[in-house]
C-alpha cells in the first residue's frame, strides 16, 4: 500500500520547475512531503532494506488498504462532489470550508467503525489527512478526483454504506457522498467525466426519488430495495441538486 498524493501536472508546475532549475521539463511530478509504504510478505529470495527508507512491514496489509480507500479516497470523493457542488475547485479549498469539513468528519466517523486498526492510529491518520489536504501548494483539483465515480464509489463508499446498514444505522456521511455524486451527474460542480457517463447520467434524470432509486440500482441492486435508505438519499439529493 502506497499513500502519497500526486496532483495532475499543470502549466504553472512546469513554469515553476523551469524557474527554479533552469531546465525545461514537460512532465514534472509535484507531490506532497508525506509518504507511506506498507508492505507484507516473506520474500524468501531476500529483499532490499526498504525499511531503512521508511517502509513498514506488517502481517496483513488489508486494513491499511481499507484505511486509504475509505478515509483518503472516500473522503476525496465526498469533497469532490459535495465541495465541487459548492463551487470549490481544489481539495484545499473544500476541506477548509466548515460545511465540507463537517460532512467529512461524519463520513470518517462511519468508516472508522469498520477499520480493524487501533482507534489512536485511525485518529492520527485522520489528523494527518486534514493537514495534508490543507496544503495550498498541492493544487489537487476536484474535477480530477470527480472523474469515474461509477468505478470509484463502489470501492470507496459502498462497503461502509452496506456495513452501516447491516448494523442498523443510517450512515448520513455515506448517503451524502452518493447524493452529491448524483447531483454531480445532474449538473452540479465540474463537468461529468465517467467511463459509463451515458448510463449514469441517464439514471440520474427525473425527480430526486426516481434518480435515487435508479442510481442505487446501478450501484447495488440490493441497496435499491432499502426504502429507508432511499428516503434518506432522496432528501440529501434535494439539498445538493443544482437549483
Amino acid at each position: 500500500m502506497v499513500d502519497r498524493i500526486t496532483a495532475a501536472t499543470t502549466e504553472d508546475d512546469i513554469s515553476a520547475v523551469a524557474a527554479r532549475t533552469g531546465r525545461a521539463d514537460a512532465a514534472p511530478v509535484v507531490t506532497e512531503p508525506y509518504a507511506e509504504w506498507v508492505l507484507s510478505g516473506d520474500f524468501p529470495g531476500g529483499r532490499p532494506a526498504w525499511q531503512a527508507a521508511g517502509a513498514r512491514f506488517v502481517a496483513d496489509v488489508t486494513p491499511y488498504e481499507q484505511r486509504k480507500l475509505w478515509l483518503l479516497n472516500g473522503g476525496h470523493s465526498l469533497l469532490a462532489y459535495a465541495g465541487g457542488g459548492l463551487g470549490h475547485e481544489t481539495v484545499e479549498r473544500a476541506v477548509t470550508d466548515p460545511r465540507c469539513r463537517r460532512w467529512l468528519e461524519q463520513w470518517w466517523d462511519e468508516a472508522s467503525r469498520h477499520l480493524p486498526l487501533p482507534a489512536a492510529k485511525i485518529a492520527a491518520y485522520r489528523a494527518a489527512l486534514v493537514e495534508r489536504w490543507s496544503n495550498p501548494r498541492i493544487r489537487h483539483r476536484l474535477a480530477q478526483i470527480a472523474a469515474d465515480g461509477s468505478l470509484k464509489l463502489p470501492v470507496r463508499i459502498l462497503p461502509v454504506l452496506r456495513a452501516e446498514r447491516a448494523a442498523g444505522r443510517m450512515p448520513a456521511g455515506a448517503v451524502r457522498a452518493v447524493a452529491a455524486w448524483i447531483a454531480h451527474l445532474r449538473g452540479a460542480g465540474p463537468p461529468v467525466k465517467d467511463a459509463a457517463a451515458d448510463d449514469v447520467r441517464g439514471a440520474a434524470n427525473g425527480s430526486p426519488a426516481e434518480a435515487s432509486r435508479r442510481v442505487l440500482e446501478l450501484l447495488d441492486a440490493g441497496l435499491a430495495g432499502d426504502e429507508a435508505l432511499l428516503a434518506e438519499l432522496t432528501g440529501a439529493l434535494g439539498w445538493h441538486s443544482p437549483h
